[in-house]
């Protein structure tokens, strides 16, 4: 069947025909545009939406991780002795990534080691077996040291001010210290009294040479990916 379309009818058809097309057109060049505007609005807000009631438990690298404690001479006869440096590795630690950060850790206090390179090897044991002993840390019956943060507060820049609970020798005290990242460490120092924790500063020769009462703690702390 042959169909015939007056002139006015055939302008009609040409005109509707050329709208259907731009129309179809249209939409296939602004439907992409829609879905990748979408797309993009939901990444950005999934990535800046916080993650709140998550947390990261990170295991402190025992291996790259150090805590070195510094005992001061003092006394008449002082420069008859040497400082001591100590070694208090980590047996276990983890920091908490979240909303509410965290961080704690034990030392096995009968694996603390002395340093002192100026001393012999039978003067480091003898320095060793006093300072693990009854009169000192009693680790026979105080094992282990543990500490566990109370607050971290920004301070800067890749620094905090870390506060917490510390137990040494059967006493629980307070303690506050800066932390600052380092060369991918966390690192830092904090001063303990010996007496607070109810340790009594060894002392020879009648007192004439003497620890001081106060110890200085340093550490660089790394963590596992």
């Amino acid at each position: 069947m042959l169909v015939r379309f007056g002139e006015g009818k055939m302008e009609s058809f040409g005109k509707l025909l050329s709208r259907a097309e731009e129309l179809d057109l249209k939409t296939l060049i602004e439907r992409p545009k829609k879905r990748t505007t979408l797309a993009v609005i939901i990444l950005l807000a999934s990535l800046s939406r916080p993650v709140f009631g998550r947390s990261q438990d990170r295991p402190i690298d025992r291996t790259r991780s150090t805590i070195t404690v510094y005992v001061y001479k003092t006394g008449i006869l002082s420069g008859l002795a040497h400082n001591h440096e100590i070694e208090a590795p980590i047996a276990w630690g983890e920091v908490k990534d979240s909303d509410v950060p965290s961080v704690e850790l034990r030392v096995d206090s009968t694996k603390l080691r002395v340093l002192d390179p100026e001393a012999s090897d039978g003067t480091r044991a003898t320095i060793q077996a006093t300072m693990q002993g009854a009169h000192v840390l009693d680790v026979g019956h105080f094992p282990e040291i543990h500490f566990r943060s109370t607050g971290v507060e920004p301070n800067g820049t890749d620094h905090w001010m870390v506060h917490g609970n510390l137990d040494l020798h059967g006493q629980t005290h307070p303690v506050s210290f800066e932390v600052a990242l380092k060369d991918g460490l966390y690192q830092g120092s904090a001063v303990l009294k010996q007496t607070g924790f109810g340790i009594t500063p060894v002392k020879v020769a009648g007192g004439t040479v003497k620890v001081k009462d106060e110890v200085k703690v340093a550490f660089a702390i790394a963590l596992l990916n």
